[in-house]
């Protein structure tokens, strides 16, 4: 009978068991497979050889610090919301160093500007007494210009190394609008060119109603061609986007067709050539219908016609 076996021998037992099957397991790898894990094992070492041995060169940490804190100072700008504060300071810097090369602007020549002043144009373009020629967008010269609407057009030219030329085609004021209560000058397209606040505008002819600016031309244009209407007209007003009536300067309205405004047109200065319509004391005169003329009279005119078609009574004493 045999004794209880010892610690120690049983540990030995399982460390040779494990080695035995490792040394299986190896043998079964293929030597193809093998060699593979073996020369990617040798690729690895070359590759951390080389990077240790390798030194960067001097001032990249330099670098890399200035870049790091730049980019934390764009960062601190942009989510400040004073990134257009600092577009202005780079474009302030790079434009002084463009004027001490030679690159700044010491005359412009500026051609076209009846209403609007030379200070004016300067500053609507972007053009300062710091601006550089060799920096000006001259594109984006033109295209702010345009958006003023005195401006129908406008060219900028570079002429290096220190002028530029700036021409511009104003548009003219035409005739005011009336929409909503307010007054605007308008130019012959319609386009509003300012609010209605100064005294040289007063002679310009009115048109009201919604519609009624980039009609003006065509319509006034038709009234031009009876002057002794043209010369009585206070406003031309667009009722409903369809068609015009006239306010004359003594009170009088004039309703005007939807079509054919020039038959009846004629057909008011006929009658007022003939019959002195446009004299009498009346308040409305319809031409809407080709066939017929309806005259709306003052209360005064109207009592006045009245008590005249009342029938009169007989006088005393006079005979049946």
């Amino acid at each position: 009978m045999s004794g209880p076996a010892r610690p120690g021998a049983s540990g030995s037992a399982r460390r040779a068991r494990a080695a035995r099957r490792a040394g299986a397991s190896a043998r079964r790898v293929p030597p193809a497979a093998a060699g593979r894990i073996g020369a990617l094992a040798r690729r690895l070492n070359a590759r951390a050889g080389r990077l240790d041995a390798y030194r960067p060169p001097r001032g990249v940490g330099v670098a890399a610090s200035l870049l790091l804190v730049l980019g934390a100072m764009v960062l601190g700008i942009v989510r400040g919301g004073h990134m257009p504060e600092a577009i202005e300071a780079f474009h302030q810097a790079r434009d002084a160093v463009a004027d001490a090369v030679g690159f700044n602007i010491t005359s412009v020549a500026l051609t076209g500007n009846k209403h609007l002043s030379r200070e004016e144009i300067f500053a609507i373009a972007g053009v300062t007494g710091h601006s550089s020629l060799l920096f000006l967008d001259v594109a984006d010269a033109r295209a702010k210009l345009k958006t003023n609407p005195w401006i129908a057009d406008a060219t900028v030219q570079k002429l290096y190394p220190d002028r530029l030329e700036i021409a511009i085609t104003e548009r003219a004021a035409f005739a005011l609008w009336q929409k909503d209560g307010r007054i605007g000058v308008i130019a012959d397209d319609g386009t509003v060119l300012e609010p209605y606040l100064s005294r040289r505008f007063v002679g310009l002819p009115l048109f009201v109603g919604i519609g009624a600016a980039p009609r003006a031309r065509e319509f006034l244009a038709l009234i031009d061609r009876y002057p002794d209407i043209r010369n009585q007209m206070r406003a031309a007003i667009l009722v409903s986007e369809r068609r015009w009536n006239l306010r004359l300067k003594n009170g009088i309205d004039v309703d005007l067709p939807d079509g054919d405004v020039a038959a009846a047109l004629d057909r008011l200065v006929a009658l007022d050539r003939d019959k002195k319509l446009l004299t009498r004391d009346i308040l409305a005169v319809d031409l809407r219908l080709p066939d017929r003329v309806t005259v709306r009279l003052s209360d005064a005119a109207a009592a006045a016609r009245e008590e005249a078609l009342k029938p009169k009574k007989p006088k005393k004493g006079s005979s049946a």
